[in-house]
């Protein structure tokens, strides 16, 4: 085993007796924990069609690009078994079933997995989509599989999900502002839910990147440094609907998003920022030439992307997705 995989592995051993000390600080009990169930219509009780009908009267009103931007979220939110597969494969991890990193993986994808559980179901209930068509795009983002550009690194791979959460926390947050607003008190209490949950998430993996940054800080800014060169992709980026190839999608999607000021450019730098900021990039010491030049690129990056971001047009509406109905 190379001196580089060594010195990963080291690190890892390290995050992992602060991860299982913290646990219960970044999941939530159980057998407390919120479930779908908890917002939608109760199929066992009386009021079950009314409770329904009810639901298809608010969510008829919702706006083409909101419904276009919940699909996308929720189809993401569905490839799970995609994400875990990805997550369990990384280097330097105790693959001890009863502790460590498989007890962290299994635990957060449990957690994650109740937000495309409870989306899904709201959708069917709402008739606004064409369910097998969503169907299908769900099946085709889990068998396609992604390429983020972590490898099988954990330092990178942490990087991602740092990020990752924290535009999924927006994304929610912003989707239960805008659900409240036109209406659906429902849908905006259920998205709220699922962004404070993404907010916790992002807390954990900003926390294990900031252990990482203690005590390997050259490695972890040159890591860190390589997912901005390379950019970081939602999981969105892979969407694609029947007959298009993988991602054709995605950018209609996004599209969407922008137009309604879900998540933007400005807030991919925002994100990029903050973390700039958790992980004390500025103040780092102990660096190697290319650590210091790594620096350099990151603290000058979100100037750059903002001047990038503000000039970029409000898209059009031209594409209508297959996934909803009318």
């Amino acid at each position: 085993m190379s001196f580089f995989a060594d010195k990963r592995r080291e690190v890892m051993v390290h995050v992992e007796k602060y991860m299982l000390e913290m646990m219960d600080t970044y999941l939530k009990p159980i057998d407390t924990n919120w479930q779908p169930s908890d917002f939608l219509p109760d199929s066992t009780g009386e009021s079950f069609y009314e409770d329904v009908r009810a639901l298809r009267e608010t969510a008829k009103d919702l706006s083409y690009d909101l419904v276009a931007v919940l699909i996308g979220d929720t189809i993401t939110e569905e490839a799970l078994p995609t994400y875990e597969s990805w997550l369990t494969m990384v280097d330097g991890q105790s693959k001890d079933e009863e502790g460590g990193w498989m007890k962290w993986v299994r635990f957060w994808t449990a957690e994650e997995n109740r937000h495309g559980d409870v989306l899904n179901k709201y959708l069917y209930l709402s008739g606004r989509v064409d369910m097998r068509q969503m169907e299908i795009s769900t099946q085709y983002l889990i068998a396609d599989g992604f390429d983020i550009g972590t490898g099988h690194d954990p330092y990178r791979n942490f990087i991602y999900t740092s990020f990752q959460e924290m535009a999924t926390n927006v994304s929610h947050r912003r989707v239960a502002s805008m659900a409240k607003k036109e209406g659906d008190t429902l849908l905006s209490k259920m998205c709220g839910v699922i962004a404070s949950d993404e907010a916790r998430h992002a807390k954990a993996y900003k926390d294990f990147m900031n252990k990482i940054f203690e005590v390997d800080p050259n490695e972890a800014i040159l890591a860190f440094e390589d997912m901005m060169r390379k950019k970081i992709v939602m999981p969105a980026h892979f969407l694609r609907e029947v007959g298009l190839k993988i991602g054709q999608t995605f950018g209609h999607f996004t599209d969407a998003a922008q137009r309604l000021g879900v998540y933007t450019g400005v807030d991919y730098v925002e994100i990029m920022q903050q973390l700039l900021e958790d992980w004390q990039i500025e103040s780092l010491r102990d660096l190697d030439a290319a650590g210091e030049k790594a620096r350099d690129y990151l603290l000058a990056l979100p100037d750059r992307l903002l001047r990038v971001a503000d000039r970029m047009k409000n898209p059009t509406m031209d594409y209508k997705f297959s996934w909803i109905v009318g």
